[in-house]
This record gives C-alpha cells, sequence and structure tokens, in this order.
C-alpha cells in the first residue's frame, strides 16, 4: 500500500469540502426545488418552512465551497487553471446561480410582500435552486469524463463547449439535482410541528429517493462510454463491491425509516447514503486529480506550500467548526416552526 503524502492528505481535505458542501449546501439548493414544486392546499405554508429552515444558515453553508476553491487554487494551481479556463462557462453560470439565489432570498424576505413582489422573487430563488445544482454536477462530469483541454488547438466551442456539453455530464447534473432534492426533503420532515407539512415532505422523500435511484444508473450506463476510468473504478476496484453494498443497504434503510417515519434515522442514513454516492467518484479517478494525466502528485504545489496550508486548514478549523456548531445547535435543534401546533 503506497504511503500517505501531504499532497494525498490535503486531497483528501479537498473531498471532504466538497462533500460538506453537497450535504448542507446541497440540502440548501433542494429547499429550493421544493419551493419551486410546491403544490397543494398547503403549498403557501410549504414555502414559508422552507425559508424558515434556510434563513439562519443558508450563507454559512457556502464556507465550503469557498474552502475548496481556495485549497485547489493554492495547492494544485495546474487543476484550478484547467478548471478556470475549460469550465469557465458553467463554473461562471454557476456563481452567477449562487448570486441570483441568494440577492433573490433576501429581496424576498424583506422587499414588500404584495403577491406580484413575492412572486416574481420566488421565481428567481426557485430557478436558480434548479439550474445551479446542475451546473455543478455538470462541471463534476466534465472532469470524470476526461475530456478537458483535450483539444487545445480547436475552436471556441472543441475548447469550452464540447467538454461539458455531453449526455454524461447532464447526466451527472441531474443526479446532483435529484440527490439535492432528497437531501431537503429529508431534512424537512424535521421542520415543522405541522403532521400534514411533514407528510407533504415525507411523500417527496420517498419519491426523490426512488428517482436517486434511476438517476444513478443512468450515469453508470453513460459512463461506460463516456467516463470510461470512471466506469473501471466503479466496477473494478477492490472497493467496489463494499461501496455499492453499503450504499445500497443504507438507501434502503433510509426508505424504510421514511415509511415508518423515523425521521430523526433518516436524516442521519440520507447524509450517509449521499456521501457514499459521492465518494464514488473521487476514489474511481484516485490518484488522478484531473483526468486523464494529472495525478494527485503531479498537480500538486511544492511541500513547503501543503505544509503551510495544513497548518493554516488546522489552526482555522479550530475556529470554524465550533463556530458552525453552535450556529446549528442555536437554530437547528428545534423546528422552524417551533410552537406551532398540528392543523
Amino acid at each position: 500500500m503506497a504511503e500517505l503524502t501531504l499532497a494525498d492528505a490535503v486531497a483528501v481535505i479537498l473531498a471532504l469540502s466538497l462533500n460538506a458542501y453537497v450535504l448542507f449546501g446541497g440540502a440548501d439548493f433542494g429547499g429550493g426545488v421544493w419551493d419551486l414544486l410546491a403544490s397543494g392546499p398547503r403549498r403557501q405554508r410549504q414555502r414559508e418552512v422552507i425559508a424558515h429552515a434556510l434563513g439562519p444558515i443558508w450563507e454559512a453553508n457556502h464556507v465550503w465551497l469557498i474552502l475548496a476553491i481556495v485549497i485547489t487554487f493554492t495547492c494544485f494551481p495546474a487543476v484550478y487553471a484547467r478548471l478556470g479556463t475549460s469550465l469557465h462557462i458553467p463554473l461562471t453560470l454557476m456563481l452567477v446561480g449562487i448570486v441570483l439565489r441568494g440577492s433573490a432570498f433576501t429581496f424576498r424576505t424583506y422587499d414588500s410582500q404584495h403577491d406580484a413582489t413575492q412572486r416574481r422573487w420566488g421565481r428567481i430563488f426557485a430557478s436558480a435552486s434548479v439550474i445551479t445544482p446542475v451546473l455543478l454536477g455538470v462541471s463534476i462530469g466534465a472532469v470524470a469524463s476526461g475530456r478537458l483541454d483535450q483539444n487545445p488547438s480547436g475552436s471556441f466551442v472543441q475548447q469550452y463547449v464540447q467538454p461539458w456539453l455531453t449526455p454524461f455530464a447532464f447526466s451527472v447534473g441531474l443526479l446532483a439535482l435529484v440527490l439535492f432534492a432528497f437531501l431537503a426533503a429529508v431534512f424537512l420532515t424535521l421542520e415543522t410541528h405541522d403532521s400534514q407539512l411533514c407528510e407533504d415532505f415525507r411523500r417527496r422523500a420517498l419519491g426523490a429517493g426512488v428517482a436517486a435511484f434511476f438517476a444513478s444508473g443512468l450515469v453508470l450506463l453513460l459512463s461506460s462510454r463516456e467516463a470510461p476510468l470512471v466506469m473501471e473504478g466503479l466496477l473494478g476496484s477492490r472497493w467496489a463491491i463494499p461501496l455499492h453494498l453499503a450504499t445500497g443497504i443504507t438507501a434502503m434503510a433510509v426508505l424504510a425509516a421514511l415509511w415508518k417515519r423515523r425521521f430523526q434515522l433518516a436524516r442521519i442514513g440520507a447524509g450517509l447514503q449521499v456521501s457514499l454516492i459521492f465518494w464514488g467518484w473521487p476514489l474511481a479517478q484516485y490518484p488522478l486529480l484531473m483526468p486523464p494525466e494529472l495525478t494527485i502528485a503531479r498537480a500538486a504545489a511544492p511541500e513547503a506550500t501543503l505544509r503551510l496550508v495544513i497548518l493554516v486548514l488546522g489552526v482555522g478549523g479550530i475556529v470554524l467548526l465550533p463556530s458552525l456548531w453552535y450556529l446549528f445547535q442555536i437554530f437547528k435543534t428545534v423546528p422552524a416552526d417551533q410552537g406551532a401546533g398540528d392543523a
């Protein structure tokens, strides 16, 4: 077994930060999806619960994305450069979506409460919540396919559009959207005391959980032609069977917990399930950080830089992690509509 290097350690931290963003930021985006799809006689109350659940913590969740960007820029500059050039279109649109989503959420809260104004900001918030996860998944799919910077002398379309405008990349985008919606629906079952609203989110969680199964199958099917490295890793590695078994067992346990209304257990299981699905990607292409040729070792900055980054992350973690824990303790230990009775 190869010795773990400083570059490997930083790559693990990078993956963990992306994993945290998928869980916490992803659940926020998923809340926007259900805001868009709110329906039935309780649709306005559904949106109110979503807004109250997101309000105190949605900005803090972006710290994980910022951390991932800083680690990539500082520790793996070659990867950052290739991402920033080959994927500048979807990544720029994704950042625009994050800004629009946050701005619309804020203006919807503090602007005029007239129906027309609320609908306008609500549409922007919900639309950005759908488009942004898709673009994040598309970017991940483009990286996994190994098609970035393959034609440096080609046309603009060949260099900057074709690498990510593929069925496989968009299947990963669809999977990201479905998983985020699944996380949000599971989490929202614990954000209300109203049994009817809880049932609304429970049904959405069950539906999204089934949809995630089919979306995952689509990604695996398309990877055989467009991302063979990922396909080989997911099916041929020694860790593949244990990972798939753990993911499948966790998924069934979450659906069973939702069916039996064991929502605390479902929340823990949903986080674990999505994390297992996420880790299939970096494990499948290890030791490559940017297929087809940029390994972790080749893309890494000098060891002096890596040591300093690990030191700074250790010191920063002492401040960041307790602060986030305290934030969640204050705002997320009771349902968003604490004190409301069943309707």
